[in-house]
């Protein structure tokens, strides 16, 4: 789908429902919209299974889904909702359809209770296929029906229900070739309420550019021979950098299966992401997804309730960690193999070493980690400096990339790139120095394809470029004292022309004339004025 059409669709959407949100937050009221956009989306992808499978004989004249409900009664009813959710690890009620409540609401027929009746019939279904229930159930739970910015009585909030729901229905979800985009959509739309929540946006949407950045990092060693590759996030937010590994994957290899993993401690964030990956295609037995506190729950050991192992490393490893986050850093925490080898825990109010060693610890010896943190990583002292020499000597360390100031929703520090292997047959670190490489935005800067074409070919070529990036020595990086501080490697420093003196005494004499000539004409006038 072309760029503009999708801009035309989401700014019209956008704009209706800035104005049913009222007072609500954005950051709140997305959770309204973008959990009925999903509900539409599984009640339509459901539709297009029973279609496409003849489950439902549909008599001429007739609509799926008065054939449906036609059917699905009694006793039927059971086993076509057990039989839906073998295919597709949900079902929904012949009277929960998408149709069946616009035709409610049409009507006049939605009472106050209706949706919190068709989320919990929908969490009742989840649970008929155990494969899928973790991918499903409770997803719709923090939808806040009783939220008195809705309306002051049931009657009233089920209207503001009603409103959001048409808004919804209206969106133009197929593109020109009959594909259907509204994930690309729901997408867009995450990155305007980002936009719009202020320091609440960054919690949940990574931006797009940077997430392609980390993307085509982690990415660039696959090819079409790779059979099957596994991607985790161990802070997802809503998801978006763990799809735009994804699209890159889709890129560099034609076969094969790529399975998604990912933990987030906010729930409502951890909805948004499974909600997020399935609206773009994902299937549900190709993701595995955790409401968890990252640092605290490390990824779970065994077998999971769909009867999968958990894999303890992965192919490609991502993240966007919350900036100096704090940590319960107890010392009993040392023990713990994931920063047991490192001889310091990350400090108490500063997480980022934290993130740093879990995920390095569940990268597998040939993928490739990036992770995005404060600049404060590359040379604060202390524990952190511990951390990052034996990082270093390791031989973990491939590159440091500094990125532009302002880049981030609720916070204009700059930021760098920290890009790890397991499998470094050279000591060398090589710096990128980006951070003059940027458009400049009406509220964030944006890295442009350009810069970001840039900062992947320097990544894959590794040599130094004048005033932008460094291949670094280990002897090098070891008389900085393990100070990774990036003016350190790459200098950006612009010469002035040199000053031609003879000119500048030439122009001085010229002004000093100048200056005589005007007084004197002053003088004359005030003497013509008797002064």
């Amino acid at each position: 789908m072309e760029n503009n059409k999708l801009q035309n669709i989401t700014g019209k959407l956008w704009s209706m429902a800035n104005e049913l949100r009222g007072n609500m937050d954005a950051s709140e009221f997305k959770n309204y919209i973008l959990a009925f956009m999903f509900y539409r989306y599984l009640s339509e992808h459901q539709e297009d299974y029973l279609i496409t499978n003849n489950v439902i004989d549909v008599p001429a004249g007739s609509t799926i889904n008065d054939a449906y409900k036609a059917e699905a009664t009694g006793d039927d009813l059971t086993d076509y909702l057990a039989d839906i959710s073998s295919m597709l690890g949900y079902a929904i009620a012949p009277d929960d359809t998408w149709i069946s409540l616009n035709e409610k609401i049409d009507n006049s027929q939605v009472i106050p209770s209706d949706y919190q009746t068709i989320f919990d019939n929908f969490n009742k279904n989840s649970e008929l296929n155990k494969e899928a229930k973790h991918d499903f159930v409770g997803v719709f739970n923090d939808i806040n029906l009783g939220d008195s910015r809705l309306g002051a009585s049931t009657t009233a909030r089920a209207k503001s229900l009603n409103r959001i729901v048409k808004l919804v229905d209206r969106i133009e979800y197929k593109s020109e070739d009959g594909k259907d985009i509204l994930g690309e959509i729901y997408e867009y739309l995450i990155g305007q309420f980002a936009a719009s929540a202020g320091k609440k946006g960054g919690e949940f949407y990574t931006p797009h550019q940077v997430s392609k950045v980390l993307a085509k990092i982690v990415t660039s060693n696959f090819d079409d021979t790779t059979k099957s590759v596994t991607v985790y996030d161990p802070t997802m937010g809503s998801g978006s950098l763990l799809l735009s590994v994804g699209n890159e994957l889709k890129r560099v290899k034609k076969a094969g299966v790529l399975k998604y993993y990912g933990q987030e401690l906010n729930t409502t964030t951890y909805n948004l992401a499974r909600m997020n990956l399935m609206m773009h295609d994902v299937a549900f037995n190709n993701m595995n997804l955790n409401n968890a506190d990252t640092l605290e729950s490390d990824w779970p050991d065994g077998a999971d309730e769909k009867g999968m192992d958990h894999p303890r490393s992965f192919d490609a490893v991502v993240a966007n960690p919350p900036y100096s986050a704090k940590w319960d850093n107890t010392e009993s925490k040392l023990k713990d193999p994931r920063f047991s080898d490192y001889g310091k825990l990350a400090p108490a109010s500063k997480a980022d070493y934290a993130f740093v060693l879990h995920s390095i610890y569940h990268l597998n010896n040939t993928g490739t980690m990036a992770i995005v943190l404060p600049h404060g990583v590359l040379f604060r002292g202390a524990a952190e400096s511990k951390i990052r020499k034996t990082l270093i000597e390791k031989n973990y360390l491939d590159a440091v990339i500094g990125l532009p100031a302002n880049l981030f929703y609720g916070t204009s520090i700059p930021t760098t790139i920290l890009v790890l292997k397991k499998n470094r047959t050279t000591k060398d670190i090589l710096f990128i120095d980006a951070s003059n490489d940027y458009e400049k935005g009406k509220n964030q800067n944006v890295l442009t394809d350009a810069n970001v074409d840039k900062i992947i070919e320097t990544f894959k070529n590794r040599k130094d470029v004048d005033k932008y990036a460094h291949v670094a020595s280990f002897e090098e990086i070891k008389e900085n004292e393990f100070n990774l501080n990036i003016p350190r490697y790459v200098d950006t420093f612009e010469e002035e022309e040199p000053v031609d003196l003879q000119e500048v005494k030439k122009m001085l004499i010229q002004d000093d004339k100048e200056i005589a000539a005007l007084e004197a004409e002053i003088e004359e006038q005030l003497k013509i004025l008797g002064v």
